[in-house]
């Protein structure tokens, strides 16, 4: 169901899904939100590299749209979405399998590091 799903939340809803880090940063630890790049590696290969000023909404816009549902409170994470270049997307389709390694990125922050499992 959720790899042939066409709602994302039940294509991305797993168990243990959803890393975060290695670090986590307030506001004012970053100069400018709007413009750190980001790239996503799988076993070595750049599958997605972009920059967070080409998100649709700004960070502000995000978080005054979300707090009108849920109440925000410090340590809550908001994710904003995902930038071209997603596996499903390609000709031929690339999906993640046990023993690939994924890395993702951002500039001034850090690298994560995850490798993929079948339990």
């Amino acid at each position: 169901m959720k790899k042939n799903s066409k709602q994302w939340l039940l294509g991305k809803t797993f168990d243990t899904f959803c890393p975060l880090g290695p670090v986590m940063v307030t506001k004012d630890e970053i100069k400018d939100p709007h413009n750190l790049a980001l790239r996503c590696l799988v076993n070595g290969e750049v599958m997605q590299d972009s920059n967070t000023s080409q998100l649709v909404f700004s960070i502000e816009a995000c978080i005054a749209w979300v707090s009108r549902f849920f109440p925000l409170k410090p340590g809550d994470v908001l994710l904003t979405g995902t930038p071209p270049g997603v596996g499903v997307f390609r000709n031929p389709p690339i999906f993640l399998k046990a023993g690939d390694t994924v890395v993702c990125e951002i500039e001034g922050i850090g690298k994560l590091t995850n490798p993929v499992v079948d339990e």
